[in-house]
């Protein structure tokens, strides 16, 4: 969790942006293109990519390279509107804030001589003589090849046939994709991880969505989905069982009396947890609003470190891409993870008849050094109890 200070701190940050500007704009004609800050927390990054290349006109404040840190993308901007005259840093580096990145011409004209369109012609028309020639020396080697494979198989009979290299891709893993991974194995290693599971009757909730959907869109501007109704139901949950929220520092345990909601969203780049502050003082309008915004950022890759950083309880919803069920992984330095699953019509008991009801399992993955199976059971007990009647919500019961 940031505390008020930091995040005066983050939203605050022109010292940083000045420092950056003055640096990159010192002489004269020519102006340098640096890395930004990029937050409290990030010290450094990879330049994953140029979106222009030399020659290219570019604006001020124009993105002209992107940065991937291991939490976000940030841009590097023009500090000046001209013509980038030349890279100075190569993509796959790894670069600090106030790393100079490009150098850009203020007066310069856009040029065209990188180009080189003659040579490219001339390279397109020279060709055609040696083609005859290499099919020729192409037609011998396959011939040489095909014999040895042969002698191989039988030298070794039983030895297994890999598929060519040439099939195959090797790519270096964004730091993303790395910060992913080592949380995801710090979790496992760090806590004693322990899943127990229960199913919701989501018909009265559904039910309730049907008849009120478009009053709620008439007079909020959003619509009503299921999110906002778990994120309620963990609210009353973790204020019934605060264990959940609370979480082990050393030798003590941190009571946490606030609710901050991380909301799991997966992306092209990779899984990311932006988190809705303060959600227990918010109803269903005010938290499917933030929702909507923060997975709006997140499919751009707009969010900020101060929009991921802390959470004390994470959601992920599984069921968005059909899955029937999941052990989800903790998310350090939370202590609990609730997983949703996929709405499907199964076969019930209800009242002695059996009937076909929309169902969903649960699944609540908790640091069994903390919570006990009682506290976790009843947890997810309540989830299900408001989830099934919503009523219970107003009433507090």
């Amino acid at each position: 969790m940031i505390c008020c200070s930091e995040r005066y701190f983050l939203r605050n940050a022109s010292p940083y942006q000045i420092w950056s500007r003055s640096f990159a704009s010192e002489n004269g004609d020519l102006v340098e293109a640096v890395v930004p800050f990029m937050g409290e927390s990030v010290t450094d990054g990879t330049l994953a990519n140029f979106l222009k290349k030399p020659g290219d006109r570019v604006e001020a404040d124009e993105a002209i390279a992107q940065i991937e840190t291991d939490k976000v993308t940030i841009d590097v901007s023009s500090p000046e509107a001209g013509v980038i005259e030349k890279f100075i840093a190569s993509e796959g580096d790894t670069v600090t804030p106030g790393t100079k990145v490009a150098v850009i011409s203020k007066s310069a004209a856009p040029s065209e001589a990188h180009v080189a369109p003659s040579e490219e012609t001339s390279q397109k028309e020279t060709p055609p003589p040696p083609p005859a020639e290499k099919p020729k020396v192409e037609a011998k080697s396959p011939k040489v090849e095909s014999v040895k494979p042969q002698a191989s198989k039988l030298a070794s009979p039983s030895e297994p046939q890999l598929p060519p290299k040439e099939r195959e891709r090797r790519v270096s893993m964004p730091r993303l994709r790395k910060r992913i991974a080592n949380r995801l194995k710090d979790s496992q290693n760090t806590f004693a991880l322990l899943t127990t599971f229960n199913e919701v009757d989501m018909t009265n909730l559904m039910k309730l969505r049907t008849d009120y959907k478009d009053e709620f869109v008439k007079k909020h501007g959003v619509k009503l989905g299921l999110m906002s109704c778990f994120v309620k139901a963990a609210v009353s949950a973790l204020q019934n069982q605060p264990i959940v929220n609370a979480v082990i520092d050393g030798d003590d345990i941190i009571y946490r009396d606030y609710i901050d909601v991380s909301v799991a969203v997966g992306t092209s780049k990779g899984l990311v947890v932006p988190v809705i502050r303060d959600t227990e003082g918010m109803n269903f309008a005010d938290i499917e609003k933030g929702i909507n915004s923060l997975a709006k950022k997140a499919t751009e890759g707009a969010l900020s470190i101060d929009e991921m950083a802390g959470g004390t309880f994470t959601i992920s919803n599984g069921g968005v891409y059909g899955s029937l069920i999941s052990t989800p992984i903790i998310n350090p330095p939370q202590s609990a993870i609730l997983g949703m699953h996929s709405i499907v019509q199964r076969p019930v008991v209800v009242d002695g008849s059996i009937l076909a009801r929309p169902m969903m399992y649960l699944a609540l993955t908790y640091d069994h050094r903390l919570i006990d199976g009682r506290e976790a059971v009843l947890f997810l007990r309540r989830i299900k109890d408001v989830v099934e009647d919503p009523r219970r919500l107003l009433l507090d019961i």
